[in-house]
């Protein structure tokens, strides 16, 4: 019976389902409220650099988790991902690192989950359910 469960290309298709998916959702809410993008370029601006950087946050948030949910360059688009989080984190969530959050978890867990997500994507591939399986 255990062994019938035991799918490595169906769980990699579900993790980038759901990393994917669920950034692809930040990234949407940034297009449909574009002040969000002022303020994101706002705090890239607080560490001396050009508020254009700011748009990196929709190749993060729009174009890799659509490759992420294609299976096509799933690495790169889960390293981009990652790379985007590290970003995240640094520029507006570093005074929350060591804390938790009301309901007793790490404040950042969502953070922390996409984070991992997308690393773990990194290092393991799209799995066989991809339009490029790598």
């Amino acid at each position: 019976m255990l062994n019938a469960l035991h799918n490595e290309a169906l769980g990699k298709l579900i993790l980038r389902l759901g990393v994917g998916g669920l950034i692809l959702l930040h990234g949407i809410a940034k297009l449909l409220n574009p002040s969000s993008l002022s303020w994101i370029g706002d705090q890239v601006a607080r560490y001396g650099l050009p508020e254009f950087l700011a748009y990196g946050v929709l190749i993060g948030e729009i174009v890799a988790p659509v490759m992420l949910l294609l299976g096509w360059h799933a690495r790169i688009a889960a390293l981009l991902i990652t790379i985007n989080m590290v970003v995240a984190i640094i520029l507006v969530h570093t005074h929350e690192l060591f804390t938790l959050g009301s309901s007793g978890g790490w404040a950042l867990e969502l953070q922390g989950m996409f984070l991992v997500g997308a690393l773990t994507i990194v290092f393991t591939g799209s799995g066989r359910m991809a339009i490029r399986p790598d």
